[in-house]
């Protein structure tokens, strides 16, 4: 067989366009700002935010979630599950080998027309190796191949939503727990201030000083503190259980850091409304899966051309065994086929138009999503600027109520005024003070559902507590990565985007470094480390037996903060910095043919006012 023949067939076949639209991102209009977003913001997106709060306690609640919540693990199970479907659907673009062996025994009848010459009964043995390969000369497992890879980076995307929104649930969680604490006390000090009034006029009713209607006023009064009680503590079980599901625990008490009124009210992380189709997973996954429906039309219209595929066989078969390996024994065959459509009722017509409109359907997903998530941080940053100011309003309506509450007990007191006065101001009293509780809850609350909707490289921060390690088998086919002791607190995971491996290195420590070792087929077209989490880039070197790669901050440059990179003598651009990592593309020339591996090593700019 002339394999060489068709190897050559093979790729002048292959070079043939894909058909379908290739994908272009779509035109976001984007406002220049928050209408809402206050003067006083800070670069928090990428920062453990919630450690903001100053509670400890909260801190722990968070890394349990992470590590242990179900979402999550059935949100990593969901990613392997697409990772597996991307790898069957791409099968197809190599040459699939098989083999099959035979044995049998045959009769065949004599009383045909044609009697049988050769031996009857009659033994045959094979064993035969068959290769068959579909040429994807229209790009039909192409563009299925985009569409799967598409839906496996959303189903990433939907797992950081899932720990984006766990994070939030968690502190939200937490703060409604702490809150209803609060209003506990209140409804407790409360309840034992009226029993002290109710003991009081029912001395003053025995000895005739008072009426039974004052004593009954004072009773509605007791009663009514005593009722919300319940009401608060079962509030309170409700949310213990909620953060115990959200924990991965069985239903139970939750541990109490500090008060309400102790914690730290977090800052509004800044931002601009463009970056936000970079930070939020579910826009990112919402583009994926557009993404995936406009290869979708591709495929579909491929149908409409031949397909060529080409097979082959070679083996061995003969009626005895120990004839079975010998040389005349032999045989092979090898050939092509062609095979199209010419009338299909509308099959194809019916699938391209289908998918199309999927395309549709997706693209004004992906836009109303845009809008939707606007709204959202909108509606997040008005929250919290008017329950501040609602916050002003009902601390001076209680200190009002309390003054007046005082008033009137003193002229009553008096003989100047009804006990009914001294009712109404504390029936307002006591519902005020609750209400301040509720709205000092929700304004911390209104900062984590700012962190929700606005994301940020904390995604990426949590992200790093929910999963556990790599094992080193299982980093990557492309790139295997062997992590140093010096980068051991430093997570690393390995990711292919097309033909670009992408080396995810997730912040632990300020010096960090890992050993890049290139699989048996050779390195990828293009290697990057991206630096997840890391403010800013002390200095960065990556070295192999072909050169290096040395980046550092330059101290004659006044105003650079970002390394220039050398390789040798010749100053290259290696180092980019994104909204949510910095990136180094690794230089070819160190991505030797013989797999020699590349060291690379970082450290981390250190921050005015940090403690080590």
């Amino acid at each position: 067989m002339r394999w060489s023949a068709i190897a050559g067939l093979a790729g002048v076949l292959l070079a043939g366009c894909m058909v379908g639209p290739d994908y272009v991102k779509p035109k976001v209009e984007a406002p220049a700002a928050y209408v809402y977003e206050p003067k006083d913001t800070a670069q928090t997106a990428n920062t453990e935010w919630w450690k903001q709060f100053g509670d400890p306690v909260l801190d722990n609640l968070i890394a349990d979630a992470l590590t242990h919540n179900y979402n999550v693990k059935i949100a990593a199970a969901n990613v392997e599950a697409a990772a597996g479907v991307l790898t069957q659907t791409r099968a197809p673009l190599y040459p699939q080998v098989n083999y099959q062996g035979n044995a049998a025994r045959l009769r065949q009848s004599q009383n045909t027309a044609i009697p049988a010459s050769s031996p009857n009964p009659a033994n045959n043995y094979q064993v035969l190796a068959g290769a068959t390969w579909e040429i994807d000369l229209w790009g039909r497992v192409r563009r299925l191949t985009q569409a799967a890879q598409a839906n496996l980076l959303a189903t990433e995307e939907a797992r950081r939503g899932v720990i984006l929104s766990l994070v939030a649930s968690v502190g939200t969680g937490y703060l409604q727990l702490r809150g209803l604490d609060q209003q506990l006390t209140i409804s407790k000090d409360t309840l034992e201030a009226y029993a002290k009034s109710l003991k009081l006029f029912e001395l003053k009713f025995q000895h005739g000083q008072i009426s039974q209607m004052n004593v009954e006023q004072v009773k509605v009064q007791y009663q009514t503190a005593a009722a919300q009680i319940p009401i608060i503590r079962q509030q309170i079980v409700q949310t213990e259980n909620a953060l115990s599901i959200l924990l991965g625990r069985n239903p139970g008490p939750i541990p109490r850091g500090k008060g309400l009124l102790e914690l730290t009210l977090p800052a509004v992380p800044a931002g601009l409304p463009s970056e936000l189709l970079e930070r939020r997973p579910d826009l990112l996954q919402s583009e994926q899966l557009l993404i995936a429906a406009n290869a979708q039309i591709g495929a579909a219209k491929a149908q409409y051309y031949p397909s060529i595929s080409l097979t082959a066989a070679f083996g061995v078969a003969s009626s005895q065994l120990n004839s079975l390996f010998k040389g005349p024994a032999q045989v092979w065959s090898y050939g092509g086929s062609i095979i199209g459509p010419i009338f299909t009722g509308g099959a194809i017509s019916g699938q391209v138009a289908q998918a199309t409109a999927g395309q549709k359907a997706a693209l004004l997903s992906y836009q109303f999503a845009i809008q939707s998530a606007f709204a959202d941080v909108e509606n997040a940053l008005v929250t919290r600027q008017e329950l501040a100011e609602q916050i002003v309003a009902q601390e001076a309506l209680v200190k009002a109520l309390r003054e007046y509450s005082r008033l009137a007990y003193l002229q009553y007191n008096g003989g100047y005024a009804p006990y009914t006065d001294v009712l109404q101001a504390e029936q307002q009293l006591f519902p005020a003070e609750l209400n301040l509780a509720a709205a000092n809850t929700a304004l911390l609350a209104s900062v984590v559902r700012i962190y929700q909707v606005t994301g940020g490289g904390w995604v990426d921060i949590a992200q790093k507590t929910a999963d556990a390690p790599p094992k080193p088998a299982d980093a990557s086919a492309n790139v295997p990565v062997k992590p140093d002791s010096t980068g051991a607190s430093d997570r690393i995971e390995v990711v292919m985007e097309g033909d670009t491996s992408v080396v995810n290195v997730y912040h632990g420590q300020g010096t960090g470094g890992v050993e890049l070792r290139a699989p048996k087929s050779g390195w990828p077209p293009r290697v990057v480390v991206r630096l997840r989490g890391f403010a800013s880039l002390a200095s960065f070197t990556a070295e192999s037996t072909s050169g290096k790669l040395k980046c550092a901050t330059p101290k004659g440059e006044s105003g650079r903060t970002e390394p220039v990179c050398q390789l040798g003598n010749t100053r290259i651009e290696a180092i980019s910095k994104r909204p949510e990592y910095i990136e180094v593309v690794l230089p070819p020339s160190l991505l030797k043919i013989d797999s020699a591996p590349v060291e690379a090593r970082w450290t981390e700019q250190s921050q005015p006012g940090a403690t080590k």
